[in-house]
Formats: C-alpha cells, sequence, structure tokens
C-alpha cells in the first residue's frame, strides 16, 4: 500500500498524510499497560505500512524508550518528532492530569539530550514546544533561544509548538516556528481558521484529534463531541460510512493538513485507519454541507487573532 505524501510545510520533509501518535505506548500508570511485544508489533506494523512520521513525548511514560528499542534499527525509514518543556524526571502525573511543564534553558536542552538518548538517534526531525505556552513564557527564560541553538547544532532539524488557543495566533506571528501541531476535527474546528492562516504563512501543519477521540465513534455518547455530531444531523450524509469514516475523511479533506495523527496499539485499527485514507477525500459538495451543518451545531473556527 502506498500512503499518499504532502511536504510539511516548507520543511521539505515529504510526510505521509497518516502519521503515527505514539501517546498510547506509554503504558501504566497514565494509560492501559502493553506488553513490550505489543509495543515492537504496532511499531514495526506502522513502518511497514509505509506511514513515515511518528510523534512522540518525553511526557509519554515509555514511549520514546519503546521506540528506540524497536525501530531505531530503522531509522532511515521515519521522521521522528517529539517534544519539549516537560519537566525532565518528574514522575507520572494522575491519570486525566497534564505533567509539569518547565519553559527553561537547561530543561528545553536536558529534554532534547534524554529524547536522543532514549530513541537512540543523533538528531529529531522535529521538535515542538508542549502545551502551548505563551510568547512571554517562551521567551523570558530562554526556551525558545534553547531549541534554536539545538537546531543550529544539528540535534534538531526544525521546529514547532504544540499549539491552541489562544495563544496559537501569537505563535504563528512570531514566524520561528516551522511547523504546528493543533487540534482538529469535524467535531472541534476552532482551530480552523489559525490553521489556514499557518500554512498560507508556509508552515507545516500536524493535525491532532483528527479521528475525533471521544466522538460516538469511540462508543461514547456524552460530551461536548457527541452533542455537536448529534445536533448536526449527518446520518442522511453518510452514504454507508461509519462516524469514524466520516470524521477521519473529513479530517483528511481539509487542503491545508500535511499529517494527521492517529494513535492505536492495535494493527487491525491501524490497518481501518489506511484504508480510510485511501478513499480519498470526502465530496466536495458532501464536505460543504457538512461544514454547514456543524457550524450550527456548535462546530465552527474562531476567525482573526483572539
Amino acid at each position: 500500500m502506498t500512503v499518499a505524501k504532502r511536504e510539511l510545510g516548507r520543511t521539505g520533509l515529504q510526510v505521509t498524510t497518516l502519521g503515527y501518535g505514539a501517546m498510547e505506548l506509554r503504558g501504566a500508570p497514565r494509560a492501559r499497560d502493553i506488553s513490550e511485544e505489543q509495543a515492537e508489533t504496532i511499531l514495526n506494523k506502522v513502518l511497514d505500512s509505509g506511514i513515515n512520521y511518528i510523534d512522540t513525548s518525553i511526557d509519554y511514560g515509555l514511549s520514546e524508550e519503546r521506540i528506540g528499542r524497536y525501530i531505531s534499527h530503522r531509522r532511515a525509514e521515519y521522521y521522528l518528532a517529539s517534544k519539549c518543556g516537560c519537566l525532565v524526571g518528574a514522575p507520572p502525573a494522575p491519570r486525566g492530569q497534564r505533567g509539569a511543564h518547565v519553559f527553561t534553558r537547561d530543561n528545553v536542552v536536558a529534554g532534547v539530550e534524554q529524547s536522543l538518548t532514549r530513541m537512540k538517534t543523533d538528531y529529531l526531525d522535529v521538535v515542538q514546544f508542549h502545551a502551548s505556552p505563551s510568547r512571554q513564557t517562551l521567551e523570558e527564560h530562554g526556551a525558545l533561544d534553547a531549541l534554536l541553538e539545538l537546531r543550529e547544532a544539528g540535534k534538531v532539524r526544525f521546529i514547532g509548538m504544540s499549539s491552541t488557543l489562544p495563544h496559537v495566533w501569537d505563535h504563528i506571528a512570531m514566524g520561528v516556528f516551522d511547523v504546528f501541531q493543533i487540534p482538529y476535527s469535524a467535531v472541534e474546528r476552532e482551530h480552523e481558521a489559525a490553521i489556514a492562516t499557518a500554512a498560507q504563512n508556509g508552515r507545516g501543519i500536524v493535525i491532532r484529534g483528527g479521528a475525533a477521540k471521544g466522538a460516538p465513534t469511540e462508543g461514547k455518547q456524552a460530551g461536548l463531541q457527541w452533542e455537536r455530531w448529534r445536533r448536526a444531523h449527518l446520518d442522511d450524509l453518510l452514504d454507508g460510512m461509519t462516524p469514524m469514516e466520516f470524521i477521519l475523511r473529513f479530517t483528511f479533506t481539509n487542503p491545508d493538513l500535511d499529517t494527521t495523527i492517529v494513535g492505536t496499539i492495535s494493527p487491525e485499527h491501524l490497518q481501518t485507519n489506511l484504508d480510510i485514507l485511501q478513499k480519498g477525500p470526502l465530496p466536495p459538495d458532501l464536505y460543504e454541507e457538512a461544514k454547514d451543518r456543524l457550524a450550527v451545531a456548535g462546530s465552527a473556527p474562531r476567525a482573526g487573532a483572539e
């Protein structure tokens, strides 16, 4: 199977439009426990399937170590993205809570060096600031300068931001980030205008949440995403698609997307996502009608800088 590729902004990296989010490799206590055999199997299945973009983080438990353990010998086959700002050496945060982040020069350098060691590589293709810190936070203790210096040293190829409202507009305006990772799906379109602006400025766009975790596709019929889905009344547009297929194809249809990262430990689930990708974008008329209905249901872009 050939997975479609797009250039990640102006980086020159030709990334597959479906990437792998390695959060689920973190293991207990912050997620369900998985065996080393499961981790080895899914990581190699990702690469064997042709996916070439893997996203992880310092604070994803065992994720970085498992990447280093099981696929570092295949390093030439994939682009590797991680995060910085996560507090190095901090114990895992309780389930459902974000771990501590410290945006200082020393912590950024320590984090990148630790990631290089854990993943058994000499360089990271992309390092993103985690948790969408403000511009002031990035600048006041040297965190941004540290990451830029790591790029100059060749340990980091491109720098990015895992960005959300309200700071995303400042992040775009700073003009220093090569890549933005931003949450987006049919039922979570608040960042759509920011995504478009960043893409127009030549920045790479990595979508997270593009499979709408927590929406009805996960068997859960509660929460904001489910309510938006219910109020949008999209069933007559599905034409045989499952809600998961519709939501993922909606994400792939966004012209500003370069890749969307989806996490799983199931080879079968991974193959389902690949099969959906092969079906291509939604038909233009269906896509526009869906956006109109979703906007009425509360899933609409927020235009302009906040």
